[in-house]
């Protein structure tokens, strides 16, 4: 279809943490939604096995299964960001540091109405 982009790039990989439904960690939530807004989040259980669903209107999505509670996820990625391997990175940094950047944040509005945020190397425009 002209105008139309279609992602083929895929990957799957296994989590080193159990699986986590984002809207339940308001703190690791709180992240990918001040830099990716609008993604929606999914759940599914069919009896031990679990999945989370991320999902992006411009096209990138994550699944992510495990059975039992405390297992790793297998995780498929699609589209042209990594959803999961963002979640990832922000738990790394959970577990590294005990906090995230969100804590304890600059906060400024500017003049247009622009309000950056940032702490240390992190930084996001909303």
């Amino acid at each position: 279809m002209p105008g139309s982009v279609i992602y083929r790039s895929r990957a799957s990989t296994v989590s080193r943490y159990p699986l986590l439904y984002p809207e339940d960690a308001w703190d690791v939530m709180s992240v990918p939604e001040l830099k990716l807004p609008g993604i929606d989040y999914r759940r599914t259980q069919d009896g031990d096995d679990r999945t989370v669903w991320l999902l992006h209107p411009d096209g990138p999505w994550a699944r992510a299964t495990a059975r039992g509670f405390l297992e790793s996820p297998v995780v498929h990625e699609g589209g042209p960001r990594r959803l999961w391997t963002e979640l990832e990175r922000i738990r790394h940094r959970l577990n590294r540091e005990g906090a995230l950047p969100v804590y304890g944040a600059r906060v400024s509005i500017d003049p247009d109405g622009a309000t950056p945020l940032s702490r240390g190397s992190w930084a996001v425009t909303l």
